[in-house]
């Protein structure tokens, strides 16, 4: 791995290396110990839904979040994979909201913001003054990932596998079965840089161009992948040869022994934002749940764990070395940023002719 020093601003903040690193051990003892209601801390119904994503980045949650949150609040959160606008609308729209807490891409929520399924942030509980950018009323980015290949480095040495979206499309240099999401947001703008367009040249989209390329890597992708633990999985089992993945998936797969390398030759990065569903039933310890996800010294653990790049200069300072290995280099002329804002304005039609695409 490149590792790319100065790429993220460190600033004191007052919270020293020792007391994150006593308070991360902390977190993790947490971890381990069964999940004990204190009698009067939390109300006998108070809990909260949380859907999330599944595999490492669902257990860095229940580790850094969720246990030790139970733990000091007595509120137990209940964690669900895969986030789904399209049931978010059902539940809103229908006034039967079974979720509290969406954790999501940019592009959902942003597309959620503009049809107002979220609920105004409590910020009487909800402290987001040292966080960067991507703060609304109703949401806000919490971390930054990096999207990009990720291969087998034994099947696959030096100058035999893709580095970037090119020659992920170059089907005789690289033979071989890919993967994809079926995630409209990356994948256009991952075909469109394939295609030639430059990666701070993306906005807006031309999105018939991006579904002619798309059109090209089809026949080979071996699968289309709708959660995200399938991008390693399917690449360890060797179904794959090649994956669209992320940093913050390889670097733990990487860290438990598994054969697996990511490129950071050209990236995705994308900002992961956290919601309350308006009309949540647990509104209040919604509230609370978030406010624990934002803490400096949480949004650290968590990101450190997975080489997340934190929305606050306050959490960036707590990472060690190692961990600002795995974060994206905003700087790179390579690299592609997301357009959330873009994405607001075209989520729902491009998802359901991407969706349409899929099935031709």
């Amino acid at each position: 791995m490149a590792n790319r020093k100065g790429t993220m601003v460190e600033r004191r903040t007052g919270v020293s290396r020792r007391k994150f690193i006593i308070g991360a051990g902390a977190a993790g003892m947490a971890a381990s110990w069964p999940l004990i209601l204190t009698p009067g801390k939390a109300k006998a119904a108070e809990r909260v839904v949380l859907i999330s994503w599944g595999g490492a980045y669902r257990e860095s949650i229940e580790a850094n979040y969720v246990k030790p949150f139970t733990q000091e609040t007595g509120i137990p959160v209940v964690i669900s994979d895969t986030p789904d606008l399209a049931k978010v609308k059902a539940q809103v729209t229908s006034k039967n909201v079974e979720w509290d807490v969406f954790d999501g891409v940019g592009s959902m929520a942003m597309s959620g913001q503009k049809d107002g399924y979220w609920e105004t942030l409590d910020k009487s509980v909800i402290d987001t003054s040292h966080l960067r950018s991507g703060v609304y009323p109703d949401t806000t980015a919490f971390y930054t990932s990096a999207g990009g290949i990720a291969w087998d480095p034994k099947r696959y040495p030096d100058g035999k596998h893709p580095v970037d979206f090119k020659q992920y499309w170059d089907f005789t240099k690289f033979p071989g079965r890919r993967s994809f999401r079926t995630r409209v947001s990356e994948t256009l703008e991952a075909a469109l840089i394939a295609d030639g367009v430059a990666p701070r040249s993306l906005y807006p989209l031309d999105v018939d161009r991006a579904f002619k390329s798309l059109d090209k890597i089809k026949p080979h992708v071996a699968k289309w992948i709708e959660q995200t633990p399938q991008t390693i999985t399917l690449l360890q089992q060797n179904e794959v040869d090649f994956t669209y993945t992320y940093a913050s998936r390889v670097k733990p797969a990487a860290a438990g022994g598994q054969s697996i390398q990511f490129s950071f030759e050209q990236t995705l990065n994308g900002a992961e934002y956290v919601q309350v569903l308006k009309g949540a039933p647990n509104k209040a310890a919604a509230m609370k749940f978030v406010a624990f996800m934002l803490r400096p010294d949480r949004l650290a653990a968590f990101c450190e764990q997975l080489g997340l790049a934190p929305n606050s200069d306050k959490a960036t300072a707590l990472l060690s070395a190692e961990a600002k290995k795995w974060v994206p280099n905003m700087s790179n002329p390579n690299n592609a940023v997301i357009d959330d804002v873009w994405w607001a304005a075209n989520f729902a039609p491009l998802e359901k002719r991407f969706k349409e695409w899929l099935l031709t």
